[in-house]
């Protein structure tokens, strides 16, 4: 039986969203959207028709689209991702945007991204500010490897990609800007076997301590690292906003906020730090 490009989507609608299914049909086709629309009325060869099933199938048990196809647009930049590091998601892009907020576009600024994985935050904003020294750290081998194929494919040269645990091993380097999206979540949060999660590095989604170590240690040892007047971003959890702020102001940050996403969920807090309060420890 022959199967044109309308069918197999049509057929494939059943299991799977209709986005997702052109998604996988571009896939395993190696076309682009608008080739789908001008050709549905192409028939698929045998290969064709087996591979595209087989990728519905994989979505249909819950397998993610990105993981699938290798690939995940966040902001206006298309980075590389496998299970080795989490899928960049629309809610982080605030991040970037705080960020880019804060780093001067024609002038050289010192920014360091922890826990960089895919290295769709470092290199997002290295594109945007190519004057800014953007450090990217993750413990992970394989991500790091990921993040140097991205920065290799998306021509991104004032970045350095470098292996770390949190800021261990950064020689009290003082940087402008420190952000992080850092694992948030709780063990034993349902929410880790559920949809994408499952497929999903639980190193990269998971902390000690209700999901709030990682958060404590940035906090707690970020002004180390910043130069005067220096800032902190931090992506968390949907109900981490308060006490975020409270490990904020013990670290004796200044300008302390939240700030929410699309959703209007509070996603990322940050402050600045407070340059009286380290000269009063300095002289102690």
């Amino acid at each position: 039986m022959q199967v044109t490009i309308a069918q197999a989507l049509q057929d494939a609608h059943c299991l799977v969203d209709h986005i997702e299914a052109r998604l996988l049909l571009q896939y395993a086709l190696n076309v682009d959207a608008a080739f789908l629309a001008a050709h549905s009325d192409d028939i698929l060869n045998h290969e064709q028709l087996n591979t595209f099933q087989l990728l519905v199938m994989r979505r249909s048990a819950g397998e993610p689209v990105a993981y699938l196809v290798g690939e995940r647009e966040f902001y206006d930049l298309t980075f590389k991702v496998t299970p080795a590091v989490l899928i960049p998601r629309p809610e982080t892009e605030l991040l970037v945007e705080l960020a880019l907020s804060r780093i001067p576009v024609n002038q050289t600024c010192k920014v360091l991204d922890l826990g960089t994985g895919s290295g769709a935050i470092a290199l997002t904003i290295s594109k945007h500010r190519p004057l800014a020294h953007v450090t990217a750290v993750d413990l992970s081998p394989d991500a790091l490897s990921i993040a140097r194929l991205n920065a290799e494919r998306l021509g991104i040269h004032n970045v350095q990609i470098r292996a770390g645990n949190w800021l261990d091993g950064l020689d009290h380097d003082e940087f402008n800007l420190i952000i992080s999206n850092p694992p948030y979540v709780a063990q034993g949060d349902p929410h880790l076997d559920q949809g994408d999660l499952r497929f999903e590095p639980h190193i990269a989604l998971m902390a000690l301590n209700d999901g709030l170590a990682c958060i404590r240690h940035i906090i707690a040892h970020a002004p180390d690292f910043l130069a005067a007047g220096g800032g902190l971003l931090l992506e968390h959890g949907y109900d981490q906003a308060t006490i975020c702020r409270q490990l904020l102001a013990e670290s004796n940050f200044i300008n302390i906020f939240s700030c929410p996403d699309l959703a209007g969920i509070l996603r990322v807090s940050g402050g600045q730090r407070d340059d009286r309060a380290l000269a009063t420890k300095a002289h102690c």
